[in-house]
């Protein structure tokens, strides 16, 4: 898509990320002493600054993400915002789930080649769902399919016989992408109770019901270290309630070429939703610099327990604080939702 082209005015920043460019003393119980030490912690670490791109105020009402194989576009206009974002890897056991939302696991992996499609089918699902029952205490898991992402370059994104048609329609699942350069949560809150129910019943047709459901992406990169585009992740205690907008997600054999044809009346209510959300200082972010293939990441998308922190905003990030020494980032993401009955 060229600069001239109608839609670059919406789509611009909608892009792959990378075409923008303890000491504890003795107490056990929570006595101040230990208290400043958790919270001075998370100021000696290393830090990088780099641009997050966040949703603009000014852009269309109308906020909608079209994917298709190879390329991910919005129709909300987005800004970069340079933010600190400090690197875990020195205090990873720091991090809780009922505080941050996220948290750096041991996971090591049965998986050779995470571009064999049916490897990774045979194989990955089960083991990610084992990871995230572990990790969480929680009464089973299903998962919810897996992508590859990267930050270089994607082959064969032409999805066309030649004719113009497609050679099959599009399935956002076990393909290739690039790299999310935004602010988002894949999860928009007012839907995930129908979406979880939904799985449970698939799942347990004739089980007793479930009190609590966590939806969550598993995401692990498998490229060496370090990684020139990694994933930023936003501390859950940072983020308002009140926050977040939906985005619309359309998964699309063709993306729209017109805003006219990407902001036309569709039926967006019954369609799955991100949440995206407009810049706040207040956001306090965190990455794992240096990830090997046998760690994941964890956190959360969606708690339907609000009394913790429940939802984790993330983005891809260009990090140039490694310089000539960093590798392209090949990840896979694998979504889950974990039931506790």
């Amino acid at each position: 898509m060229s600069i001239s082209d109608p839609l670059t005015s919406i789509f611009l920043i909608g892009i792959p990320c990378h075409l923008n460019r303890l000491n504890q003393s003795n107490c056990t119980s929570p006595c101040p002493s230990n208290m400043a030490i958790q919270e001075n912690i998370e100021e000696t670490v290393r830090t990088t600054t780099a641009n997050l791109n966040y949703l603009l105020p000014n852009g269309p009402k109308i906020n909608r993400r079209f994917v298709s194989a190879g390329v991910e576009v919005n129709t909300g206009k987005y800004g970069p915002y340079p933010t600190v974002i400090r690197d875990g890897r020195e205090i990873r056991h720091h991090f809780t789930f009922d505080k941050h939302g996220f948290q750096l696991l041991d996971a090591p992996t049965a998986v050779n080649d995470f571009h064999d499609k049916d490897e990774v089918e045979a194989k990955y699902q089960a083991e990610v769902c084992e990871h995230v029952k572990k990790a969480y205490g929680a009464d089973f898991v299903v998962s919810r399919g897996w992508m590859l992402r990267t930050s270089g370059e994607i082959p064969d994104k032409n999805s066309t016989n030649g004719d113009g048609k497609p050679k099959e329609s599009y399935r956002h699942y076990g393909g290739l992408q690039p790299a999310a350069g935004e602010v988002h949560v894949d999860t928009e809150p007012n839907r995930q109770l129908i979406y979880a129910q939904r799985a449970y019943d698939a799942a347990r047709p004739n089980g007793p019901g479930f009190k609590r459901f966590i939806i969550s992406s598993f995401w692990r990169t498998f490229s060496p270290p370090p990684q020139n585009c990694p994933l930023a992740v936003c501390d859950a205690q940072s983020v308002r309630d009140d926050e977040g907008v939906p985005n619309i997600l359309w998964v699309v054999d063709k993306i729209p070429e017109t805003n006219e044809e990407a902001l036309k009346p569709m039926d967006d209510d019954n369609q799955l939703a991100a949440a995206i959300f407009l810049h706040n200082p207040e956001h306090r972010w965190w990455y794992f610099s240096r990830m090997v293939k046998d760690e994941a990441l964890l956190f959360k998308f969606h708690d339907s327990d609000r009394t913790v922190g429940w939802r984790v905003p993330h983005s891809a990030f260009w990090d140039d604080s490694f310089g000539e020494e960093a590798n392209v980032r090949s990840s896979i993401e694998c979504r889950t939702i974990a039931f506790w009955e």
